[in-house]
């Protein structure tokens, strides 16, 4: 702004307040910025702020001044447009009041543009001149920050929710796509929960961003359809804040969000694609074989009555909502089962069943990576420890693609014909007709009334006639082999013998691990125990689809009857610690695992492969924790020890300060997991923050250090143990330099939430004190100290030890 200053009577403001002129530039006062976010984005191209001197003496609006520029079609950064808009209207407003002061009251004018005001006017009028000087500067400084390379998604959210001015969270809202849609996925939850809970303008300022990603991606689609049902089942929301909620997930599943029919021909595959030499030939293992015609997909749409008459939702998104509903539906009836081998067995029942609805456009949301499942290994399935719910893990065999909502669907392979597949010869048989396979789908019994709905194929698929696919099966078989060998996708050769695999592995590694006993009352241990390199292959060799060179295995674990929308934020704030110490180089290691919420009662969560419970470890070797890991290891002096031995300490003070600042409780050994690099890794966040079993606070100490886990960092006296307490501090120093980063995650959750984490009006404050801002590093290393001594000589971490084990048999 100018440095042209006015001195203005309290009357004469009035009088501009309810003038036109005022009314319009009145507007100048919050940040003009995007007038509307509903216009979505905006291009970022650059102009000359020289553009606004043509202006005309009146004050028009500033919405008016964009709307122009829009209808003249001017690539103008709309930005530096209202920015010199708003400078050259305010300077008007100015001129044109002094003019009429002076001329009303024929009083001097100072050099500087101001007016001698009578002395019972001054006091009154300069705190308005200085406020109005505050205001400007404050824009032009927060324009600046929001333009800097600085301003990151981090910061966005928290303007958009600390914010009270419509500009800014307009701004914002259009600031959303020039992000990465991975960094805006992370703050899905947040974003949603402000969408539902705050007032309109947040509102209207977030919903152009999620409806143009969910046009984009039937993922991302579904994601905010079950955050936004999870999220509105808050019984004390108000109707209006549910039926937003509502409507928007309701939009988000009806076809008015599907993407453009030009977008769609654009992305699916032509016919020339099934070259040998295309790139997307040799992921797709479908092409080589067979593909469904689109008279085949008519003919299974056809008979299949749900999805004939579905109006509530498009096709795209129901193989994929019917494939989850039916894994939920497997957990709520084994909850029902009284014992683990009964559950186990109905298990393994359930999932065979499901096979026969497999392969089809569905996926696992917990994959990085586009995919399709063709299989699920239905006798690898277990059933996990819990007491009174069912959670189960399964292995998932999936085909990965360039794009699961255009590629072609994998055919499904008999499983009579594994390793038949290995001959040139027998390639064509791998396949099944049209006919055959739409048969396959109706012979299946049905527990859900899913009317196998997610085997339904997209009526868009590439047609390509089986003919054709005969007559070049020879050719495309030839370039599978060579692919198979000297792709980098495939990092080792299939066809190698187990044998050979064995002895190689005990060549490298001079301590095999050891393995674990079958238990009935823990079916779970011997298989989360396996290297997971192990399992993969094993599986391989015996799935018809393990001679495909874009063969993976994945893992997921289905829960249902918890609400992980507490796991969820748990990971949030893990994630964020993790991306912090790795920015301030702290050596400090965790894992946060990926949790999907699909209800508020049900979802999936990532396994952490390579790992079994400390509980399973003391259960299944009857050895202390040391010794253990002598047994895994080597001996002390060994480098495969130390190494380990070094991980555990890391990994050990990570999840102390997680623990700390969460005040994460229900810390049994049960919970805690051990890897098979020496790491541990705590599971299950159900009681973080307010909460904790039976609301008795009974655990009091900062974390869990018990005397096995010093012993294994080599006694009090240790280097080891000395190097743990440096990283607690070094990490406590480094986490509360970036406090705002995780307060603002937990915060905004809090708004409308019933939680038990947020019970009591204090949980943010409790949590913004641990991160102890006012200490000096000296005092903050005596605390640090203490909480470890605290912690290491706890009597009720060993009394709650000791109920667990009588209560649940945890040891």
């Amino acid at each position: 702004m100018g440095d042209t200053e006015l001195e203005l009577s309290p009357a004469r403001l009035e009088e501009l307040q309810k003038s036109p002129s005022a009314s319009s530039t009145s507007t100048t006062s919050s940040l003009s910025l995007p007038s509307s976010p509903s216009s979505g984005p905006r291009p970022l191209t650059s102009s000359s702020p020289s553009t606004s001197e043509g202006l005309p003496t009146s004050s028009p609006p500033l919405d008016v001044i964009s709307e122009g520029v829009g209808e003249l079609s001017l690539v103008i950064d709309t930005e530096v447009a209202k920015k010199a808009c708003q400078k050259v209207l305010q300077k008007v407003k100015f001129l044109k009041a002094d003019g009429e002061l002076s001329s009303a009251n024929s009083e001097p004018v100072l050099v500087n543009g101001t007016a001698h005001p009578s002395e019972e006017e001054a006091e009154p009028v300069k705190n308005v001149r200085r406020r109005q000087k505050n205001n400007s500067s404050k824009q032009s400084w927060l324009l600046r920050l929001f333009e800097s390379k600085l301003f990151d998604i981090s910061m966005a959210i928290s303007y958009l929710y600390n914010s009270k001015e419509p500009g800014v969270q307009a701004y914002i809202g259009n600031r959303l796509f020039s992000f990465r849609n991975e960094d805006v996925d992370f703050y899905l939850p947040q974003l949603l929960n402000m969408y539902i809970h705050m007032d309109e303008d947040v509102g209207d300022a977030i919903k152009p961003y999620v409806v143009h990603r969910c046009r984009q991606s039937i993922n991302f689609s579904l994601q905010c359809a079950w955050l936004l049902g999870a999220y509105s089942s808050d019984m004390h929301i108000s109707t209006q804040r549910h039926s937003r909620g509502t409507k928007l997930r309701k939009l988000i599943l009806s076809d008015e969000l599907k993407p453009s029919s030009q977008r769609i021909r654009r992305e699916m595959p032509h016919e020339h694609s099934l070259s040998p030499s295309k790139r997307t030939h040799q992921r797709s293992k479908s092409d080589a074989t067979v593909s469904i015609s689109l008279s085949s997909n008519l003919k299974r749409t056809a008979s299949n009555p749900k999805v004939e008459t579905s109006q509530d939702e498009p096709v795209r998104l129901t193989p994929q909502r019917e494939f989850i509903k039916s894994l939920m539906g497997i957990g709520k009836r084994l909850a029902t089962l009284p014992t683990k081998e009964q559950k186990t067995q109905r298990l393994i029942s359930e999932l065979s069943l499901l096979n026969h609805k497999l392969p089809a456009r569905v996926w696992l949301p917990t994959a990085g990576f586009d995919h399709h499942v063709v299989r699920v290994p239905h006798t690898q399935a277990v059933v996990l420890n819990s007491k009174d719910k069912a959670p189960y893990l399964i292995y998932v065999e999936v085909l990965e693609c360039e794009n699961f909502e255009t590629s072609s669907v994998p055919v499904r392979i008999p499983e009579t014909r594994i390793r038949s597949t290995r001959s040139v010869e027998n390639l064509p048989d791998c396949g099944i007709t049209p006919d055959q396979r739409a048969s396959s789908f109706s012979t299946v019994p049905n527990y859900d009334n899913d009317d196998e709905a997610w085997s339904v194929d997209d009526i868009g698929e590439l047609q390509v006639e089986l003919p054709e696919i005969h007559t070049n099966s020879c050719d495309n078989i030839s370039q599978f082999s060579v692919d198979s060998i000297t792709s980098q996708e495939s990092k080792e050769p299939i066809f190698i013998a187990a044998g050979d695999i064995r002895r190689r592995l005990s060549e490298q590694l001079a301590h095999t691990p050891t393995t674990f006993k079958r238990d009935p009352e823990d079916p779970s241990a011997v298989a989360l125990k396996e290297p997971w390199q192990e399992k993969v292959r094993r599986i391989r060799e015996g799935t018809p689809y393990g001679h495909l060179p874009n063969w993976r295995l994945l893992s997921v674990i289905v829960k249902c009857g918890d609400d992980l929308r507490q796991e969820l934020l748990a990971y949030q704030v893990l994630k964020q610690l993790q991306i912090i110490w790795e920015q301030e180089r702290v050596p400090l290691w965790i894992k946060p695992y990926k949790i999907l919420v699909i209800s508020s009662d049900s979802g999936m969560i990532e396994p952490v492969v390579n790992a079994v419970s400390i509980h399973q470890v003391k259960k299944q070797s009857q050895l202390s924790l040391l010794d253990y890991f002598r047994q895994e290891h080597g001996n002390y002096n060994t480098e495969e020890f130390l190494t380990a031995q070094r991980n555990f300490v890391q990994s050990c003070a990570g999840y102390c300060l997680i623990c700390y600042l969460l005040q994460v409780k229900d810390r049994h050994n049960g919970n805690i997991l051990l890897d098979s690099e020496g790491h541990i890794i705590h599971i299950d966040f159900g009681f973080i923050l307010s909460s904790s079993p039976r609301n008795l606070g009974f655990e009091t100490s900062a974390f869990k250090l018990t005397s096995e886990f010093v012993d294994v960092m080599g006694g009090l006296d240790g280097d080891m143990f000395n190097y743990y307490r440096m990283l607690m501090l070094q990490g406590l120093i480094a986490a509360r330099k970036h406090m705002e980063k995780v307060i603002q995650i937990v915060e905004i959750m809090h708004q409308g939430s019933q939680l038990p984490c947020f019970h009591g009006s204090s949980t943010i404050r409790n949590l913004k004190e641990r991160f102890h801002m006012n200490l000096t590093e000296e005092q903050l290393q005596v605390l640090v100290e203490q909480m470890v001594d605290g912690s290491m000589r706890s009597i009720t971490t060993k009394l709650y030890d000791g109920f667990q084990y009588l209560t649940n048999g945890i040891m």
